[in-house]
């Protein structure tokens, strides 16, 4: 099984992006709603990937993204905000998740891009969509 870390300050989005992983292999093993909990929860857990949001109260999504990578260069974070990739990378070019997807998205996206960040061996935990 698959464990998941989600990192969004809004309620709604969280319920969203567990309902995306409802029938897959993916245990979600904490919730944040900031990027401090985040780090914390991510260094407690130390998930297969986290997804994260950007704009959050307290420390935002790039700041977690930078310290959980250096925490863990093999982090798998996929970012999930309103924010394109071009404009996130225009303000933090150093900074690289491992994959984005903007808001709002398919289950089917989210399901794809687990799958091409974590390669052949989440393949088979994860069923076709």
């Amino acid at each position: 099984m698959l464990k998941a870390l989600i990192v969004d300050d809004s309620k709604f989005m969280r319920a969203i992006i567990k309902s995306a992983f409802q029938g897959e292999n993916i245990e979600i093993v904490a919730e944040a709603d900031n990027g401090f909990d985040g780090i914390a929860a991510y260094k407690e857990y130390k998930p297969d990937f986290v997804t994260m949001d950007i704009t959050m109260g307290g420390k935002d999504g790039m700041k977690a993204v930078s310290e959980i990578l250096a925490f863990d260069p093999s982090a798998k974070i996929i970012v999930i905000s309103a924010l394109s990739e071009h404009t996130i990378r225009l303000n933090a070019p150093e900074k690289y998740a491992a994959a984005y997807l903007m808001k709002p998205f398919q289950k089917e996206q989210l399901i794809e891009t687990i799958r091409k960040i974590l390669g052949s061996d989440c393949i088979k935990l994860l069923k076709k969509s």
